[in-house]
């Protein structure tokens, strides 16, 4: 037992010690990885880099300096970088199939930071959701919504589907819905609504539309079609909708509430 012991001992001392040294390397490496991110990040900002573009090299920086590390402490258990390759290499096709999901998302961050359809701090409406873009990362995009809620979408959902950039352009058209009473006398209608679009604090000079949109079931229903600076789209909707409102009541035209008509075949009994 005792020559045994002193035969196997040196051994798990050697290994032991490597174990320790990859663990303690690994840790170093982790805290370089992660300075080396921060300062790529840094320093791409102060020369005004895209924002987007500096998180995802600070990122791919932190990973490749993780990688190495990796490779370099399987390369001290004896596992050369030809054998890893080939290793990952054999494992490649599993790895793909088992996490297809991740790969799209990776080749769908590669799109959206290459086709740029968006931008960090842009307003946009994707996946389902709608908020302003956080980050874009390798595999999702962070939207905080207007209630100051954090969406975390897969970068597969969001190029997959249909994206509206709302801030876009510098200027949006705000667009009021009022529906009047069929009594009311439409030219008069429009005549009052054209005042009141004129009269809305925040409009820029692009001109104004009184439109007749369709004929509702309770009610005729205009759209007062007016211009603003996007970033002040939701001010300018809550002023002309005030403005439209009170220019009615003045002008004495119904707002009519929905209503059904409704005919018997036969009298009551």
């Amino acid at each position: 037992m005792d020559e045994l012991l002193s035969s196997i001992l040196p051994t798990l001392i050697d290994y032991g010690v490597k174990v320790i040294g990859v663990l303690i390397g690994l840790w170093i490496a982790f805290r370089i990885a992660s300075w080396i991110e921060g300062r790529v990040v840094k320093t791409l900002k102060q020369r005004k880099f895209d924002e987007a573009l500096t998180l995802f090299f600070g990122s791919m920086a932190r990973w490749g300096v993780i990688l190495i590390a990796v490779s370099s402490c399987l390369g001290v258990f004896g596992v050369e970088a030809t054998s890893f390759a080939a290793v990952i290499g054999a494992a490649g096709l599993a790895v793909g199939l088992a996490f297809q999901g991740t790969l799209s998302n990776f080749a769908s961050g590669v799109m959206i930071l290459t086709f740029r359809p968006f931008n960090i701090g842009d307003y946009i409406k994707s996946g389902g959701e709608e908020g302003v873009v956080a980050e874009i990362g390798l595999f999702v995009t962070t939207l905080d919504t207007v209630d100051n809620q954090r969406v975390i979408l897969p970068n597969s959902a969001v190029i997959g589907g249909n994206i509206v950039n709302v801030t876009h352009h510098d200027e949006r058209r705000v667009d009021i819905k009022v529906g009047v009473s069929y009594d009311a006398d439409l030219k008069v209608v429009r005549d009052v609504l054209d005042k009141a679009a004129s009269s809305i604090e925040g409009r820029i000079d692009k001109g104004h539309q009184i439109f007749l949109a369709s004929m509702g079931d309770s009610s005729v229903d205009f759209q007062v079609r007016v211009w603003c600076k996007t970033a002040d789209y939701w001010d300018v909707w809550d002023r002309g909708t005030q403005v439209v409102k009170l220019a009615l009541d003045a002008a004495n035209i119904n707002i009519p509430y929905p209503q059904m008509d409704v005919h018997l075949d036969k009298p009551a009994a």
